[in-house]
Protein backbone atom coordinates (compact mmCIF):
# COMPACT_ATOMS: atom_id res chain seq x y z
CA UNK A 1 0.00 0.00 0.00
CA UNK A 2 1.34 3.51 -0.96
CA UNK A 3 0.81 6.79 0.90
CA UNK A 4 -2.41 8.78 0.15
CA UNK A 5 -1.03 11.62 -1.20
CA UNK A 6 -2.99 15.17 -2.11
CA UNK A 7 -2.93 15.92 -6.19
CA UNK A 8 0.42 17.08 -6.91
CA UNK A 9 2.58 15.63 -3.97
CA UNK A 10 2.50 15.62 -0.17
CA UNK A 11 0.43 18.43 1.06
CA UNK A 12 2.82 20.65 3.38
CA UNK A 13 0.38 23.27 4.58
CA UNK A 14 0.19 22.81 8.34
CA UNK A 15 -1.12 26.08 10.01
CA UNK A 16 -4.77 25.66 11.15
CA UNK A 17 -7.66 27.10 8.01
CA UNK A 18 -10.83 26.39 10.73
CA UNK A 19 -10.91 26.53 14.90
CA UNK A 20 -10.43 23.50 16.54
CA UNK A 21 -13.06 24.55 18.85
CA UNK A 22 -16.17 23.44 19.21
CA UNK A 23 -17.67 27.16 19.96
CA UNK A 24 -20.41 28.00 17.20
CA UNK A 25 -19.64 31.64 18.24
CA UNK A 26 -15.88 31.50 17.00
CA UNK A 27 -16.76 29.35 13.92
CA UNK A 28 -19.49 32.32 13.03
CA UNK A 29 -16.68 34.73 13.90
CA UNK A 30 -13.80 32.45 11.41
CA UNK A 31 -16.85 32.43 9.24
CA UNK A 32 -18.02 36.34 9.57
CA UNK A 33 -13.61 37.37 9.02
CA UNK A 34 -13.23 34.93 6.15
CA UNK A 35 -15.68 36.78 4.07
CA UNK A 36 -14.50 40.17 5.26
CA UNK A 37 -10.51 38.90 4.01
CA UNK A 38 -12.28 37.78 0.65
CA UNK A 39 -14.22 40.75 0.10
CA UNK A 40 -12.07 43.77 1.60
CA UNK A 41 -8.58 42.45 1.41
CA UNK A 42 -7.60 43.94 4.58
CA UNK A 43 -4.43 42.76 6.05
CA UNK A 44 -6.14 43.55 9.36
CA UNK A 45 -9.29 41.18 9.02
CA UNK A 46 -6.49 38.84 7.98
CA UNK A 47 -4.73 39.11 11.14
CA UNK A 48 -7.69 38.61 13.51
CA UNK A 49 -9.33 35.67 11.03
CA UNK A 50 -5.92 33.75 11.43
CA UNK A 51 -5.55 34.49 15.58
CA UNK A 52 -9.68 33.33 15.86
CA UNK A 53 -8.39 29.77 14.63
CA UNK A 54 -5.40 29.40 17.02
CA UNK A 55 -5.05 27.25 19.91
CA UNK A 56 -5.95 28.92 23.52
CA UNK A 57 -2.04 29.10 24.44
CA UNK A 58 -1.84 31.09 21.42
CA UNK A 59 -4.30 33.41 22.07
CA UNK A 60 -3.17 35.00 25.85
CA UNK A 61 -4.96 37.15 27.86
CA UNK A 62 -4.16 40.60 28.69
CA UNK A 63 -4.57 42.57 31.98
CA UNK A 64 -6.24 45.78 32.59
CA UNK A 65 -3.14 47.45 33.45
CA UNK A 66 -1.05 46.38 30.34
CA UNK A 67 -4.05 47.28 28.53
CA UNK A 68 -4.41 51.12 29.39
CA UNK A 69 -0.48 51.47 29.24
CA UNK A 70 -0.42 50.33 25.94
CA UNK A 71 -3.33 52.42 24.68
CA UNK A 72 -2.11 55.38 26.75
CA UNK A 73 -2.57 58.08 23.95
CA UNK A 74 -4.59 56.17 21.79
CA UNK A 75 -8.19 57.31 23.44
CA UNK A 76 -9.69 57.92 20.36
CA UNK A 77 -9.03 54.50 18.99
CA UNK A 78 -10.32 50.69 19.28
CA UNK A 79 -8.17 48.38 21.33
CA UNK A 80 -8.89 44.90 19.18
CA UNK A 81 -7.22 41.49 21.49
CA UNK A 82 -8.24 38.41 19.97
CA UNK A 83 -8.76 36.97 23.81
CA UNK A 84 -10.01 37.57 26.97
CA UNK A 85 -9.53 40.62 29.27
CA UNK A 86 -8.80 40.29 32.94
CA UNK A 87 -8.76 42.54 35.86
CA UNK A 88 -5.98 43.68 37.80
CA UNK A 89 -7.12 45.15 41.05
CA UNK A 90 -3.10 46.67 41.51
CA UNK A 91 -4.44 48.93 39.27
CA UNK A 92 -6.94 51.82 40.77
CA UNK A 93 -7.60 54.30 38.18
CA UNK A 94 -8.54 53.11 34.58
CA UNK A 95 -8.98 55.28 31.29
CA UNK A 96 -12.25 55.53 29.41
CA UNK A 97 -11.33 53.40 26.59
CA UNK A 98 -13.33 51.39 23.84
CA UNK A 99 -12.01 47.82 23.84
CA UNK A 100 -13.06 44.64 21.25
CA UNK A 101 -12.22 41.13 22.71
CA UNK A 102 -13.54 37.50 22.73
CA UNK A 103 -13.71 37.58 26.40
CA UNK A 104 -14.14 39.67 29.08
CA UNK A 105 -14.08 38.56 32.99
CA UNK A 106 -17.36 40.20 34.97
CA UNK A 107 -15.15 42.62 37.25
CA UNK A 108 -12.77 43.63 33.99
CA UNK A 109 -15.99 44.39 31.69
CA UNK A 110 -17.64 46.56 35.10
CA UNK A 111 -14.06 48.26 35.31
CA UNK A 112 -13.92 49.62 31.71
CA UNK A 113 -17.87 50.62 31.53
CA UNK A 114 -17.78 52.37 34.69
CA UNK A 115 -14.62 54.44 33.45
CA UNK A 116 -16.86 55.71 30.46
CA UNK A 117 -15.39 52.81 28.09
CA UNK A 118 -16.75 50.31 25.80
CA UNK A 119 -16.56 46.45 25.77
CA UNK A 120 -17.05 45.47 22.23
CA UNK A 121 -18.11 42.13 20.59
CA UNK A 122 -16.41 41.06 17.22
CA UNK A 123 -19.17 40.95 15.02
CA UNK A 124 -20.19 44.33 16.71
CA UNK A 125 -16.73 45.74 15.47
CA UNK A 126 -17.13 44.31 11.88
CA UNK A 127 -19.86 46.30 11.40
CA UNK A 128 -18.24 49.52 13.23
CA UNK A 129 -14.27 48.93 11.48
CA UNK A 130 -14.93 47.04 8.44
CA UNK A 131 -11.44 47.17 7.39
CA UNK A 132 -9.70 47.71 10.84
CA UNK A 133 -9.32 51.88 10.53
CA UNK A 134 -9.09 53.50 14.07
CA UNK A 135 -7.81 50.05 15.63
CA UNK A 136 -5.01 48.94 17.77
CA UNK A 137 -4.30 45.11 17.86
CA UNK A 138 -2.92 44.07 20.64
CA UNK A 139 -2.25 40.42 22.19
CA UNK A 140 -0.89 39.39 25.88
CA UNK A 141 2.66 37.22 26.24
CA UNK A 142 2.58 34.02 25.34
CA UNK A 143 5.56 33.55 27.60
CA UNK A 144 3.35 34.42 30.96
CA UNK A 145 2.25 30.99 31.21
CA UNK A 146 4.21 29.17 34.52
CA UNK A 147 4.64 26.29 32.21
CA UNK A 148 7.23 27.84 30.33
CA UNK A 149 9.61 28.39 32.98
CA UNK A 150 10.29 25.00 32.76
CA UNK A 151 11.24 24.94 29.33
CA UNK A 152 15.24 25.33 27.99
CA UNK A 153 18.66 23.75 29.21
CA UNK A 154 18.15 21.27 32.00
CA UNK A 155 18.10 22.69 35.36
CA UNK A 156 21.59 21.77 36.86
CA UNK A 157 23.54 22.36 33.20
CA UNK A 158 25.72 25.44 33.83
CA UNK A 159 24.22 28.50 32.99
CA UNK A 160 20.05 27.27 33.16
CA UNK A 161 18.01 29.29 34.67
CA UNK A 162 15.21 26.66 33.87
CA UNK A 163 12.75 25.60 37.10
CA UNK A 164 12.76 22.21 38.36
CA UNK A 165 9.64 20.35 38.10
CA UNK A 166 10.05 19.72 42.21
CA UNK A 167 7.56 18.07 44.41
CA UNK A 168 8.01 20.98 46.78
CA UNK A 169 10.13 24.51 47.62
CA UNK A 170 11.95 23.35 50.72
CA UNK A 171 15.36 22.71 52.32
CA UNK A 172 15.34 18.95 51.26
CA UNK A 173 14.42 19.45 47.49
CA UNK A 174 16.92 19.80 45.00
CA UNK A 175 19.30 22.08 47.72
CA UNK A 176 22.39 19.30 48.38
CA UNK A 177 25.26 18.90 45.50
CA UNK A 178 25.44 21.12 42.72
CA UNK A 179 22.87 23.25 43.95
CA UNK A 180 25.38 24.92 46.53
CA UNK A 181 29.06 25.69 47.29
CA UNK A 182 28.56 24.07 51.16
CA UNK A 183 27.32 21.30 49.47
CA UNK A 184 30.61 19.94 47.08
CA UNK A 185 30.14 22.46 43.88
CA UNK A 186 27.25 24.96 42.58
CA UNK A 187 26.29 25.19 38.99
Amino acid sequence: MGIDLVAGGKSKKTKRTKPKSDDIYIKLLVKLYSFLVRRTGSKFNEVVRKRLTMSRVNRPPLSLSRLSSLMKGKENQIAVLVGSVTDDIRVHEIPAMKVAALRFTETARARIEKAGGECLTFDQLALRAPLGQNTVILRGSRKAREAVRHFGAAPGVPHSHTKPYVRSKGRKFEKARGRRKSRGFRV
